[in-house]
Order: C-alpha cells, then structure tokens, then sequence
C-alpha cells in the first residue's frame, strides 16, 4: 500500500477548493488502482487538513507524515504555506505542489506542476494592449507572497509594453471595506484593474466591483478567478471580466472531453465544479505516478531527477496525450459571460 497524502485548506478563503480538489484526486487514486497501481501497490488517498496558518500546515503534514506513514504530498494550498509545508518534510518525502503561483521556487526538492505568473499574466496583458487598448493598469490583491509577486510581474510586463501602473493596493485577509480602493481606482482613470485575491477573498471583491458600479466602465483581468469561484461573484458581477488559466472546464480538446467524462461517470451530474485549482491535484497525482514509475521507487532524488523527461499517462490539459511531467502548459485566455466562459484563445 502506498498512502498520497492531500494536503489542501478546508477553511478559510482557499477551503472554497476543497472540493473539487478532494474529487479530483479520488478520481486519480481511482483510475490508477483500477489500471496499474503506483509501483505495483495499490494507492491509498490520504486529506490532511492545511488550515488557514503556515504553521498549521507544517504541523498537519509532519503529523501525517510521522504517525499516518504517508509515503507522498500533493499539495493544493497558498503560496504563504508552501515553505514551511517543504521545511517541515525535509525531504523525508516527496512533495507535489500543484497550483498556480508566482514561480522563482528556489527549492529543488518541491515538483511544480502549476503555471507562473510570468506565463499566465503576459497573454493576457498582451491581448488587453492590442484588443482593447488598455495601457492604464491598477493593481489589487491580498497581502502574502502570490499577489505581491504577481503584482510585481504584472508592473514588469506592463512597463516593457509601455504602459502605465496607475495605483496599486494589498490589503489584508478578511478586508471588507473597499470603498476607498474603489475610488481610488475611479481617480487613477484605469483601463483595466488586475485583482489577485484568494479564493473566497476574490468573490467578496468582485461582487463589491460590481456594485460599486465599476464593471461596466473598468476592464478585470486575472488568473486567480476559476470557476468555482464564478459562482461564487455570481452571473450579475462578472462584466468586463477576462481570465487566463492553464485548464478551464469548458476546453474542447481530447484530452479534456476524456477527463469530464471520468469525473462525471464517477461523481455524477453535479459534482463538484471542475476548474483549474482542483484539477491541479489530478495533474499532480499523475505526475507523481509518472516520475516514480520511471525512477522505480518514491525517494526524492529520483523522483525530482525525472523531472522534464518523463510523460504521464493521463492529464486534462492541454490538446495532445501524453504530456511531459513538469513541463509548461499552453495558457488560454477565456471572457466571462455571466458565468460562463468563451474561449478566446
């Protein structure tokens, strides 16, 4: 028996992902066991509660790792958990960090499976210039490591295209009163606002935008908005909003088409939204399958060493099977109607 420990946040502004994140890494776990199994053994899928903290995060994941005998982490949880998550495993096992985020990871023993920043953000900078000749930008997200870095990159690109940073505002988890960053955001004269908020964070911002009066006159772009998310903002709030992603649900590519079937065959009609945060955790279980099936066992080195060499069996993104274990994924740019999505590119 091998355990894959899954470490995501059932509360706090990320804990909007838990399940879809559990559901798709249930549905790795399942077909793995079903075909071939992980070294011959059979898998066993082990949630581990984050919690809202880094330390309880660390704490968690040394728990399980110590007394639950876990013999991998897949981990869906904040930027701001990350380090302390990787500190406390120690190389003791491998980890498989598989959202988003801001890229610039120094640590070789954490396997990447999610889009940077830099990736995500210059598609979509780039069509707002040419397609709506947006060249006024003010920047907004929460106040941890993601949005800062993020936010830093946004200005980068945006300089080098020859455009403008009007404002720029952090704010804290738990900040409810946006009046004022809204009226900043009026006098700043902004094309186009790049809001970078978590979870269920973003929700509260985006419907506040919006009855702020300001989505009809004030382009949103960014990638910090899924569909599970969406529906959370609600189909009232979402107008001038463009997002950029790695995975969106309604892609019709092979690959995809292969992956909703599986997920609805599994979980039925009305599962949980599918979307790029918890189908994040399919992508990184395979991965881990991938690179220690080519190594033949789980020891770190071995699995970090396949890395960009090694192809999995399975995947959702992209357009073409099978893909590489760790390597970059084509971004796609969609517009919000409501709460839908149209594929723009």
């Amino acid at each position: 028996m091998i355990r894959i420990g899954l470490l995501t946040a059932q509360s706090g502004p990320s804990g909007i992902w838990a399940p879809s994140s559990e559901a798709c890494a249930r549905l790795a776990v399942d077909e793995i066991n079903t075909q071939y199994g992980l070294l011959g053994n059979e898998v066993q899928l082990a949630v581990i509660d984050a919690g809202e903290t880094a330390a309880s995060a660390a704490q968690a994941v040394d728990l399980s790792i110590e007394f639950d005998e876990i013999d991998a982490v897949v981990g869906m949880i904040p930027s701001y958990q990350r380090a302390s998550v990787s500190n406390m495993i120690k190389g003791r096992v491998p980890f498989i960090y598989t959202p988003q985020f801001e890229g610039w990871e120094a640590n070789r023993t954490i396997v990447t499976v999610g889009e940077t920043s830099d990736e995500l953000l210059t598609p979509g900078i780039d069509w707002l210039f040419d397609r709506k000749n947006a060249t006024r930008f003010y920047l907004c997200g929460n106040d941890y490591v993601w949005p800062r870095q993020t936010l830093a990159t946004a200005r980068r690109i945006i300089g080098e295209r020859g455009g403008e940073v009007v404002g720029e505002r952090i704010v804290p988890f738990g900040f409810a009163d946006y009046d004022r960053l809204f009226e900043e955001i009026r006098k700043s004269r902004a094309d186009a606002v790049i809001p970078y908020f978590l979870g269920a964070e973003a929700v509260s911002f985006n419907r506040d935008f919006a009855d702020a009066g300001l989505a009809g006159k004030v382009l949103r772009f960014s990638s910090a908005i899924d569909e599970t998310v969406l529906y959370g903002i609600g189909p009232d709030a979402t107008e001038n909003l463009y997002l950029s992603s790695g995975y969106f649900a309604c892609l019709d590519s092979r690959n995809n088409r292969s992956f909703l079937e599986r997920y609805h065959s599994r979980f039925g009609e009305t599962p949980p939204p599918a979307n790029a945060f918890g189908q994040s955790c399919y992508e990184g279980i395979y991965c881990l399958l991938a690179l220690a099936e080519a190594a033949g066992d789980l020891t770190v080195p071995s699995v970090v060493g396949g890395l960009g060499r090694t192809r999995q069996k399975n995947t959702a993104r992209g357009c073409d099977a099978p893909k590489v274990a760790g390597e970059r994924q084509q971004i796609h740019l969609a517009a919000v109607d409501g709460i839908e999505l149209t594929m723009i590119r």
